[in-house]
């Protein structure tokens, strides 16, 4: 049954995908520094004594600049929240040395990680680390698949 799965399944390419991989993780933890924990005020209506100006406008600029605002930081909130989604349909195990490694206030070694989990270094290495990585890019939509030869 392994072999014919092989051989319908595209082969992934693993330096491009653990590298999306990473690219999405500094992505996530860029925004998180970037996204105030509490939540935006509400625009409300106010009044004001400055006439209207004839631009044909819908907003001033001054709207512009705080709608592309409001805007760009909807859209780091909705990342935020794909990449948590993305992460807590990891296994227990492994969205637990997910966070550990890369989700903490510090990120930790891997030394730190698989001891911490009472793991070889080897299984680590070869086996548990890159199911993480295989694992959070399908969540996430990011694996890169090897072409074949003729495609």
């Amino acid at each position: 049954m392994g072999k014919i799965l092989s051989k319908l399944l595209p082969e992934i390419d693993r330096v491009a995908t653990q590298e999306n991989v990473e690219r999405e993780i500094a992505k996530y933890r860029l925004y998180c520094f970037s996204v105030p924990e509490e939540k935006l005020p509400k625009v409300t209506a106010s009044f004001s004594l400055v006439p209207p100006s004839n631009t044909n406008g819908f907003h001033s600029s001054t709207e512009e600049i705080a709608i592309e605002r409001v805007d760009e930081q909807r859209k780091k909130e909705s990342y935020i929240e794909y990449f948590r989604r993305a992460v807590n349909r990891l296994p227990f195990r492994e969205r637990q040395a997910f966070i550990m490694k890369y989700l903490g206030e510090e990120e930790l070694f891997d030394y730190e990680v698989y001891n911490e989990l009472g793991m070889s270094e080897a299984y680590y290495h070869k086996k548990f680390k890159p199911r993480i990585f295989y694992n959070l890019a399908f969540a996430l939509r990011v694996e890169v698949y090897k072409k074949k030869e003729g495609e």
